[in-house]
């Protein structure tokens, strides 16, 4: 690895399905900034979420470590500070460490290792969206999905989440210029997390016109039939109320033109990004990844947004550029998002890659970014322990096949070179008996489900008495507050302005 350090930018997009980037293969996107990472940097074409729901998914990808292994079981479980994250890693050896938007933090430390944030987050930080599994017909009205995102998408001038990622592209590019003139020589982890293309499906009215309708593409496989669908996604339809809402090809149209339409408006802002970075000069000594916390189901096989452990929410886009470190390329071999906290500290040379300070469930990507290719035995491990199920779900992912194993429901093996829509169950067919009873090793000697139910259970318990506690009386949030120092800002009277508009000024490093 080279002799400096390389600064490393992480840009997540939140709920973006791997299928939806012309770099994997679709025809409608237009995302022209995204398009030109994948072209001069390495595609994964089978990166993984290890759980596909927001916040579990964004806490094993910080630690390096499995929800289940952590207690990060749903979007109302707690992240235990004593985990190390990259950002603990690198900040240890000499990095500045950054957040800018989404991470969806639960619990009492909003940082985790980042020495700087710079925006709130868009979701609450304390136990309130925690699931009932011992109580599976209730429905949590006020916080679990509906099919409303769907039934009312479109164009509009304002949502939660524009205002939300609308703060979080301005704050990420006027960090990178004062990162650029400021005195502090380390290198930078910078982590910009938008929370589009998540839903609702809502778009600006400039990047809906920028797609017509008979475009947009339907999904690859229709709604199937109650007796054609799994037990878990027979569920999931229930919990987010799609089996009592009609659906027409219009309204699956139309959520999917505004999803693209979020897709390219947050595909601007990252253009903007990556202007910063040409600007000061910083691209080159910038490693610089993009992925997203899950995918969305966009209407296949009849479902939505995400909790599924099929291709559409589980997998997700990986691309990383640092073209005078790794040559472009596709890998084919399955890897997910726990690899990131390894390869960080080998670009960083940090001594703990060797040996880290918790256990690490991923392994560094830096020899697939070198030549491209790795052992087939190597495995990855998904896990779903949230809203819609009723017990752990897993999913291994070895070579071609894919397994699903929860054990109140009949189990799932695929071939998805054979079979890439997940159409055709080989679980219990004798030709597939070995394969089958290889992964179902993997689920079990990576955790005994009973054992995960039973700590699901118990923690589900305890959330849902401390967050009673604390909607009781005076309620003294966990949210994170940014702060901002008015008196170093711009000129101020025990500054000199000559050196405050020398200090400011940033000559262009691009060509022209």
């Amino acid at each position: 690895m080279q002799a400096t350090k390389p600064n490393i930018l992480l840009i997540q997009m939140d709920q973006l399905t791997a299928r939806a980037l012309p770099c994997y293969g679709n025809e409608v996107v237009q995302s022209p900034h995204l398009d030109s990472l994948a072209e001069d940097g390495v595609v994964f074409e089978s990166a993984y979420c290890n759980n596909p729901l927001c916040a579990p998914s964004r806490f094993s990808m910080m630690s390096g470590q499995h929800t289940s292994r952590i207690g990060a079981y749903d979007n109302g479980a707690e992240f235990p500070g004593d985990i190390p994250t990259f950002a603990h890693y690198l900040r240890a050896n000499g990095y500045r460490t950054l957040l800018c938007g989404k991470m969806h933090f639960v619990g009492g430390d909003q940082l985790h290792g980042f020495e700087e944030r710079l925006t709130t987050d868009i979701y609450p930080a304390d136990h309130g969206w925690t699931p009932d599994w011992e109580n599976p017909e209730h429905r949590f009205d006020w916080w679990y999905h509906n099919m409303s995102s769907v039934t009312e998408a479109g164009p509009c001038e304002r949502t939660n989440q524009i205002d939300y990622d609308d703060e979080t592209g301005y704050q990420a590019v006027r960090r990178i210029y004062d990162l650029a003139r400021d005195d502090d020589p380390r290198p930078f982890c910078f982590t910009v997390s938008f929370t589009d293309p998540h839903d609702p499906y809502a778009c600006p009215r400039e990047h809906w016109d920028r797609y017509f309708f008979d475009r947009i593409d339907l999904p690859r496989v229709g709604p199937l039939p109650d007796e054609e669908n799994d037990p878990h996604s027979l569920r999931l339809r229930k919990a987010y109320q799609a089996d009592e809402t009609r659906i027409s090809e219009q309204d699956i149209i139309k959520a999917r033109r505004a999803y693209y339409g979020q897709i390219s408006y947050i595909d601007d802002k990252i253009g903007r990004i990556l202007k910063a970075l040409d600007d000061t000069g910083m691209r080159d000594k910038t490693v610089i990844v993009f992925t997203a916390d899950h995918g969305d189901m966009l209407g296949e096989r009849g479902l939505w947004y995400k909790m599924s452990l099929f291709e559409g929410s589980a997998r997700v886009p990986l691309l990383i550029s640092a073209p005078s470190l790794f040559a472009p390329k596709r890998v084919k071999t399955p890897v997910s998002l726990v690899d990131l906290l390894p390869t960080f500290l080998e670009l960083a040379g940090c001594p703990e890659a060797d040996h880290p300070a918790a256990p690490m469930d991923g392994q560094s990507l830096c020899p697939l970014l070198k030549d491209g290719r790795g052992p087939e035995s190597r495995t990855v491990i998904a896990e779903f322990l949230g809203e819609g199920a009723v017990a752990p779900c897993f999913m291994v992912r070895q070579g071609s096949f894919k397994f699903i194993y929860s054990e109140p429901d009949p189990p799932q093996l695929f071939d998805l070179q054979t079979d890439p829509d997940e159409l055709f169950n080989l679980a219990g067919q004798p030709q597939y008996r070995e394969v089958q009873d290889s992964l179902q090793r993997v689920v079990m000697g990576h955790q005994d489900p009973g054992t995960v139910q039973e700590a699901v259970l118990a923690s589900q318990r305890r959330r849902r008495l401390v967050f009673k506690a604390h909607m009781t009386g005076k309620h003294t949030p966990w949210d994170f507050q940014p702060v901002q120092d008015a008196a170093g800002s711009y000129m101020r009277n025990h500054l000199d302005l000559n050196d405050v508009e020398k200090r400011a000024r940033i000559e262009s490093k691009t060509n022209g």
